[in-house]
């Protein structure tokens, strides 16, 4: 037995209506579950056990589904883009629900993001009091100074208030740039790009390499796999949501786009400096 969720929420992970009309159609009384008209909106039901109906039609719940994909540069982190520009959608599977981003990476980034159709988690992970952790290495231009390294260690303002506190190293070095490896809990939009071109330091690649745990080698640029149960629970509990038991989609891995591995392909290699 599944742990049980209200009504209206469950008439929405089902696709029937967003939360707030399916609390319309529960005290209308359009909704029954079990037989029975309900119209209370105090009401749980058991997600794989209760028989939920909409005007007679029985409504099944939907599977919720975890993948992890790694976003090439040059794809927008979102479902449709009025510029016509290629978006996340065009890399995930074409069956089953509809997958949402978790948080964003902006066009010219790359990296571990997070798709799901559990809007509960994905609101979790993208809340600021979870502080979820996110670990990036940046290319810049030229060498980084111990002063630079302190500010972004230390935090940067920035139009929208001062950053927190990161983790910040230099991973490696030439004479025209630097790998910096960063660690920050924050999900501003653009953040590490502004931290560093506060400092002066122009970004030439920006690589997430870890959400909240999950590190994306050695997924290729535009693979996806699904994440395991396990993972699942780990994410859940770093969101603050309570255990519950999930049923994992098939197929675990793949991609839909050009030269990417089904398997997840080859590692690939962190940069060393060139």
């Amino acid at each position: 037995m599944s742990e049980p969720i209200r009504l209206q929420r469950f008439l929405a992970q089902a696709g029937v209506a967003s939360r707030r009309k399916s609390e319309t159609l529960i005290t209308a009384g359009r909704v029954r579950v079990n037989g029975e008209v309900v119209t209370e909106l105090g009401t749980r039901v058991d997600p794989e056990r209760a028989r939920v109906e909409v005007d007679g039609k029985r409504i099944h719940a939907e599977t919720l589904v975890y993948l992890l994909l790694n976003k090439p540069p040059g794809y927008v982190t979102t479902l449709s883009d009025p510029e016509g520009r290629p978006t996340v959608k065009d890399l995930l599977p074409e069956d089953g629900p509809m997958l949402r981003p978790v948080g964003r990476l902006d066009l010219n980034s790359e990296g571990a993001l997070i798709c799901t159709n559990d809007g509960d988690l994905a609101h979790a992970l993208t809340h600021p009091s979870q502080q979820v952790p996110k670990r990036y290495l940046a290319r810049v231009r030229g060498q980084v100074g111990e002063d630079a390294l302190q500010r972004l260690s230390e935090g940067v303002e920035l139009e929208d208030g001062r950053t927190a506190p990161a983790k910040v190293l230099v991973q490696a070095e030439t004479a025209s740039h630097t790998w910096l490896d960063f660690t920050v809990t924050e999900g501003r939009n653009r953040l590490i790009r502004r931290m560093c071109e506060a400092c002066d330091l122009p970004v030439m690649r920006l690589i997430r390499t870890h959400f909240a745990g999950l590190e994306v080698e050695p997924l290729r640029p535009g693979a996806w796999r699904t994440l395991t149960n396990k993972e699942v629970a780990r994410l859940r509990k770093l969101g603050g949501l309570p255990h519950r038991r999930i049923r994992s989609r098939e197929p675990r891995s793949g991609s839909r786009s050009r030269g990417a591995s089904r398997g997840g392909g080859r590692s690939r290699r962190r940069p060393r400096g060139s």
